[in-house]
């Protein structure tokens, strides 16, 4: 009896501490899953935030403050507008895809309600003379000075009112460019001076020279 009260001294210490240990893993030690989840979470990249393209835009004409203006990449041609302080009261914007999306280095005309007068009026000019050119052919088919007289008036093109085969008749004027011509004056507005197709792609100085004595605006 004396034996075994001496061995309970040894046994139930040892017996505690194996419970206390498997108290502390089962409660306090991090299951794998946990440990997973923790490492997975530490390992995973921060997400990078998407900083923010500007673009640069030049507005001229009828607006109060014109002038180069930075711009985020999504922004269209009305947040330019706006920008510059807003149109003034004689601006007319008829003509100008306000919508429109900015893109680098874009330059954005806003007309006078008297430039676009002057645009309508070289158009329904430009019918006219179509019209007086037809009834001369008709009259007399033979009358050779009469019908050449009438193509010396009216020979030169107009850039701005020109369909994209009488463009085409112009010396280098190709589809390509014609087409580009009437591109840039739906988007940008009227060309002020003959000089200014030269801003059209395509069209460099060389090209410019060979057309020049039969374009007008």
């Amino acid at each position: 009896m004396e034996k075994i009260k001496e061995n309970l001294k040894y046994i139930i210490p040892g017996v505690i501490l194996v419970v206390l240990s498997i108290v502390i893993v089962i409660f306090y030690y991090p299951k794998e899953e946990e440990k997973e989840v923790k490492i997975t979470q530490k390992e995973l990249p921060k997400k990078e935030e998407k900083e923010d393209k500007y673009l640069f835009v030049d507005i001229k004409g009828a607006v109060n403050n014109p002038g180069v203006y930075k711009l985020k990449e999504d922004s269209r041609v009305i947040d330019v507008i706006n920008e510059s302080g807003g149109l003034k009261e004689n601006a007319d914007t008829s003509i100008i895809n306000l919508s429109k999306k900015i893109i680098d280095e874009m330059v954005i005309i806003i007309y006078t309600k008297e430039d676009i007068q002057k645009y309508k009026e070289n158009i329904s000019t430009k019918k006219i003379e179509e019209e007086i050119k037809k009834e001369i052919v008709s009259i007399d088919k033979n009358n050779k000075a009469e019908i050449s007289t009438n193509k010396e008036i009216s020979s030169k093109v107009n850039i701005n009112t020109a369909t994209k085969e009488e463009l085409q008749t112009l010396s280098g004027i190709g589809e390509s460019k014609a087409e580009a011509i009437i591109k840039y004056r739906e988007e940008k507005g009227p060309f002020e001076k003959i000089e200014d197709i030269k801003n059209v792609s395509g069209i460099g100085e060389s090209a410019f020279e060979k057309i020049k004595e039969n374009i007008t605006v």
